[in-house]
Formats: structure tokens, C-alpha cells, sequence
């Protein structure tokens, strides 16, 4: 990247699984790192690791669906590290139920975090990337956008998500400010060791079962969706923006 743009990242739901991944990885790329997440002390503790090996980092407490949090959490970033480049919108809940025992709160929290917090944030932090005319935004979808039983509010944000990135690309691009979405498939993460349970499965055997259905014969890990982060925040990523790239271990429609 030209010395005159910042190196520095903003990852949500920075405090485990994807995005504690992705957090550790841009900054093994060169990158402070801004650690946002609910779980204030998760992020701390994350932020610290990363200081421990030599990068620079903050880890910030919030709830990404409150405008205000968002913006102090981004005003705090670009005050201890630098103005924000990156921003990877990775914050996600589930609340998954079938229509008709779906509450109001179900659907309401689930789009809440996933779309309006990238809302928020996006909007934060994208006038720091379009005064140094650089940025990349990813945010994190979900094979799920194509129809998941049991998560129709989680679906609906994971698809959202997807127009919401077509349309950052277009408005953002003539600023040097590219955006992609990442669709993980199945990531063996606490989350999905909570969809085992909730089944009533155990989980080994549940990513097991999993892992028959993809074709590269495994389950994704954390790891593998920060790799896609990383090129898609490179500078040799520039010419990449508005796609939708599915991390599934085989082809998705």
C-alpha cells in the first residue's frame, strides 16, 4: 500500500470464532487492528495477543446496532491507531426458530446486529477510507442467503448483506473504496457447535455429517475465511468489488 493510506482494520465480532481470525491474520498482514465485539474482555484479550507478537491493537466493547457505540468505537480507533482502511463487518447473531415460533425479538435482534450494525459502521468509517481514497470493506454473508430452515431472520440479513455490498461497491468505488461479501458455508466455530447442540447432536459428529455433503470432503475453519479476508483487503484486490464469494468447499447457486 503507498505510505500516504493508513494500515489500519476494523473487525466486528472480533472476539471469537471468523472474526477473531481475521482479526489475528490482517495483523500478521501488517495491519493495527481495531477488535470490536460485544464481549469487551474477549477483545481485550485478543488485542493483547496481538501486541504480544509484535503488532498494534485495541480491543473496544460495543453493541454494533447502537449509532452512537458504533461511532465512538470508530472515533476511538482512528484516535489510538490511525484512520480505518479496512472495515470487515463480521458481527452476527443467531436466533434461530421456525416462522411461527419466530417473536418479534428473534427477528428484530438478528437484523439489528447484522444489517443495521453494518449500516452503522459502514457509514462511520467510510468517510476516513474516501479522504485518503483508499479503503476495502468486506462483509460477512452466509450460504444461508439461499434459504436455511429454522433461520429465516438470519437468512434475510445474510442476504441483505449481499445487496447492501453490490451497492457500497457502487457508490464508494469512484473513491478508491472497493466491497466484497465472503458467504462461509459450514465454519466449525462456537456458533455452529451451538446449532449442534441445540439439535441435539454432538458436535463431532455433527461436522462429520457435514463434511459428507462438501466436496472438498472437510468443514471450513476459521482460518480459511481470514485468507479470503486478506486478499480481498490487499492492494492486489483492487479490481475486485461488489462480488459475493462463497467459501463453501464446492459450488453454491
Amino acid at each position: 500500500m503507498p505510505e500516504s493510506h493508513s494500515r489500519v482494520a476494523i473487525v466486528t465480532g472480533a472476539g471469537r470464532g471468523i472474526g477473531a481470525a481475521v482479526a489475528k491474520r490482517l495483523a500478521a498482514d501488517g495491519f493495527a487492528v481495531g477488535l470490536l465485539d460485544l464481549d469487551e474482555a474477549a477483545v481485550r484479550q485478543g488485542a493483547e495477543a496481538i501486541a504480544a507478537e509484535g503488532g498494534k491493537a485495541v480491543g473496544v466493547g460495543l453493541d454494533v446496532s447502537d449509532t452512537e457505540q458504533a461511532e465512538a468505537a470508530v472515533a476511538r480507533v482512528a484516535g489510538e491507531l490511525g484512520p480505518p482502511t479496512v472495515l470487515i463487518n463480521n458481527a452476527g447473531i443467531t436466533r434461530d426458530n421456525l416462522l411461527f415460533k419466530m417473536t418479534d425479538q428473534d427477528w428484530d435482534s438478528v437484523i439489528g446486529v447484522h444489517l443495521r450494525g453494518s449500516f452503522v459502521m459502514t457509514r462511520a468509517a467510510q468517510k476516513h477510507m474516501t479522504e485518503q481514497g483508499w479503503g476495502r470493506i468486506v462483509n460477512l454473508s452466509s450460504t444461508s442467503a439461499l434459504g436455511n430452515r429454522g433461520q429465516v431472520n438470519y437468512s434475510a440479513a445474510k442476504a441483505g448483506l449481499q445487496g447492501f455490498t453490490k451497492t457500497l461497491a457502487i457508490e464508494l468505488g469512484k473513491f478508491g473504496v472497493t466491497a466484497n461479501a465472503i458467504a462461509p458455508g459450514f465454519i466449525a466455530t462456537d456458533m455452529t457447535a451451538a446449532t449442534a447442540e441445540r439439535l441435539g447432536v454432538d458436535f463431532e459428529d455433527f461436522k462429520k455429517a457435514a463434511a459428507q455433503e462438501i466436496p472438498v470432503r472437510r468443514v471450513g475453519t476459521p482460518e480459511d475465511i481470514a485468507s479470503v479476508a486478506s486478499f480481498l483487503v490487499s492492494e492486489g484486490a483492487g479490481f475486485v468489488s461488489g462480488q459475493v464469494i462463497y467459501v463453501a468447499g464446492g459450488p453454491k447457486d
